[in-house]
C-alpha cells in the first residue's frame, strides 16, 4: 500500500532544510503591527471588566453573555499573537520546537477560550439576524478548520495541516480587519446619511453591519484559497512518497 505524507516542519527529506531569512518575508511585520494595533485599541475598554465601558451595548440577559464576550475578546488577542508566530516561516524553520508548542497552545487554548465563546455569543450579535448568522458560521468554521488542521498534524500530514491552519488563521485575521473595513464602509455610505437614513448614524451602522461581517469573513478565506492555488511555492511542503 502506497501512501503520501508531507515533511514535518523544519526538516527535509534526507537533509536539513535551510531556515528562511526573516527579512525574506516582509509581510510578517505589517501582520504583527495590525494585530498589535488591534490589541492596543480594542482590548483596553474591556480590561476594566465593566459593561459600562464596553464600546458596544451589553445584553443583561443571559447572565453569561458578558463573561463569554470577555473570554472571546481576551482569548482572541492571545490567539492573534500565537498565529503571528505560526505563519512566520523563519521561526518555523529555524525553531521548529517553538512552532510546535505555539501551535498546540493555539488549538488547546483557542477552542475553549475563543471558538466556543464565539459560538455561544453569536446569536446575540448586534446588527440583526444576518450578523448573528454570519458570526455563527464564523465560529463553526473556525472550530472545524482548527480541529481538522490539528488532526492532520497528528497524522503527520503536514502539507494538509498547513492548508487548514491557514484557513483558521484567515478567520482570526477577520477580527482586526473589521476595525478597518467598517470605517471604510461608513465613509462610503456617509453621502447618503441624510437622504437615505435621515441623519441617523446608528441606522447607517446597522445597515452596513451585515455587509462588513460578510466581507471580513469571506475575503480573507478567498485570499488564502487563491494563495494556496496560485502563489504557494511548489517546493515548500511538497509531499514525499512513502511506502508503508
Amino acid at each position: 500500500m502506497t501512501t503520501s505524507t508531507a515533511e514535518p516542519p523544519g526538516t527535509g527529506a534526507g537533509r536539513k532544510r535551510p531556515a528562511a531569512r526573516w527579512w525574506e518575508r516582509p509581510w510578517i511585520a505589517p501582520l504583527a503591527l495590525l494585530c498589535g494595533t488591534f490589541a492596543a485599541f480594542s482590548v483596553p475598554p474591556y480590561a476594566r471588566l465593566d459593561p459600562a465601558t464596553a464600546p458596544i451595548p451589553i445584553w443583561e440577559e443571559p447572565g453569561w453573555y458578558y463573561p463569554m464576550l470577555l473570554t472571546h475578546i481576551f482569548g482572541g488577542t492571545v490567539l492573534m499573537a500565537l498565529v503571528t508566530l505560526q505563519v512566520w516561516p523563519w521561526l518555523r524553520l529555524a525553531y521548529p520546537a517553538v512552532h510546535r508548542w505555539s501551535g498546540r497552545a493555539y488549538v488547546v487554548f483557542g477552542i475553549p477560550f475563543v471558538g466556543v465563546p464565539a459560538l455561544l455569543i453569536a446569536p446575540y450579535s448586534h446588527g440583526g439576524t444576518s450578523v448573528a448568522l454570519i458570526n455563527t458560521v464564523w465560529a463553526l468554521s473556525w472550530l472545524a478548520f482548527t480541529a481538522i488542521g490539528y488532526t492532520m498534524a497528528r497524522r503527520r500530514r503536514y502539507g494538509v495541516h498547513r492548508e487548514w491552519m491557514l484557513r483558521s488563521f484567515a478567520l482570526i485575521l477577520s477580527i482586526p480587519l473589521a476595525r478597518v473595513s467598517v470605517p471604510l464602509l461608513m465613509l462610503a455610505a456617509l453621502p447618503r446619511l441624510e437622504s437615505g437614513y435621515g441623519g441617523d448614524m446608528e441606522a447607517l451602522i446597522l445597515d452596513i453591519a451585515p455587509g462588513a461581517a460578510f466581507l471580513n469573513t469571506v475575503l480573507p478565506l478567498l485570499f488564502v484559497e487563491w494563495w494556496l492555488k496560485y502563489r504557494r511555492p511548489r517546493g515548500r511542503g511538497a509531499r514525499a512518497p512513502r511506502t508503508a
